[in-house]
């Protein structure tokens, strides 16, 4: 047992490690926030390490303690986008329903896709992609896992709808979702006001569809 001491009490060696991981986390989330900020400002290649140093008020040599280089910055963004989006198909499944369940989570879906922030940043992001080889895999490996959990949440709607659901009708489908949902991205770049409540209803029709017909 360590004797560091908190309120007159002896501080065990766990509480001392789970104290410092608490730390640790929390400025690691620090920098990956002051990081988004700054490739959505900057961009990629204009949001040196050195700005989002500025930006969450720590040392560059802080930053590099916790992130090699901005590629395992993104890598770390994208990461934590795909954790809630593998939640959030895994609590679908679980649904006693899992087309309602699908239904209820499209409006979330579209109001988050349209936020101007997150646009930003997906697109930064894909943007990059598309010139560094690095980026392109972290992307194309969450997209991976994620339409690989979409697609185990269609065919479990499609076979409770009694319909059926071979590997390559659902391989469809989850593309058709996918590119609706991102090009959202742009549209939101595209159209500023555009009608969030008309999309909702238009993406839920066309899960429906996709589910049922």
């Amino acid at each position: 047992m360590s004797f560091f001491r908190t309120g007159g009490w002896p501080m065990t060696d766990e509480a001392i490690s789970s104290s410092d991981c608490s730390r640790a986390e929390a400025r690691r989330n620090q920098i990956l926030e002051a990081a988004e900020a700054c490739f959505r400002e900057y961009g990629f290649h204009g949001a040196s390490i050195s700005r989002i140093s500025k930006s969450c008020g720590m040392s560059a040599g802080h930053i590099y303690h916790y992130f090699e280089n901005k590629e395992a910055i993104i890598a770390a963004i994208v990461a934590n986008d795909l954790d809630r989006l593998l939640a959030m198909s895994a609590e679908m499944r679980n649904a006693d329903n899992v087309l309602d369940a699908l239904i209820d989570r499209v409006a979330e879906g579209v109001v988050e896709q349209l936020e101007s922030r997150g646009a930003g940043l997906k697109l930064e992001i894909a943007a990059e992609a598309a010139r560094n080889p690095t980026v392109a895999e972290i992307v194309r490996g969450a997209d991976r896992r994620c339409t690989a959990s979409l697609a185990e949440t269609f065919r479990l709607a499609r076979l409770a709808a009694g319909k059926s659901a071979t590997p390559e009708e659902i391989a469809r489908m989850v593309e058709v979702i996918a590119a609706m949902f991102d090009g959202l991205l742009l549209r939101r770049v595209r159209q500023a006001d555009i009608d969030t409540r008309e999309l909702i209803v238009g993406f839920q029709s066309v899960i429906r569809c996709l589910i049922t017909s």
